[in-house]
């Protein structure tokens, strides 16, 4: 599976941004699609998460302000982000994997496939 994201940029605190992913290749299973991001000098953290079935799973630090969505006949995951903060600011990587229990979707290392990242800077 290659993943594919877009959609970041630069953003005044408080606006939006919809960040979007594409997977193409092996794309017949069901897949867990999760967003993570990366700030400079910082370790990757867990953002946002949908299950194949349908269930999302958000960080503490998003909740309310995010909302991922995934569109399977287009084989896309979303995330729409509004209310963005400057500690927002981050590279922003899709995630993908076909095997993940509920326990692991917020970790980062039982991803299988990642996607290249794509930056969203949010300025005060």
């Amino acid at each position: 599976v290659q993943l594919q994201a877009s959609g970041g940029g630069l953003v005044q605190a408080g606006g939006s941004l919809r960040l979007s992913c594409a997977a193409s290749g092996r794309t017949s299973s069901r897949y867990d699609l999760g967003w993570f991001r990366q700030a400079p000098g910082k370790d990757r953290e867990f953002v946002a998460a949908i299950r194949w079935s349908g269930g999302t799973y958000y960080a503490d630090s998003v909740k309310g302000r995010f909302a991922i969505s995934r569109d399977n006949a287009k084989n896309t995951v979303y995330l729409r982000m509004n209310s963005l903060k400057p500690e927002d600011t981050a590279i922003y990587y899709c995630a993908a994997d076909s095997s993940l229990i509920p326990s692991s979707i917020r970790l980062s290392e039982q991803y299988s496939y990642w996607g290249q990242g794509t930056l969203v800077t949010v300025s005060s």
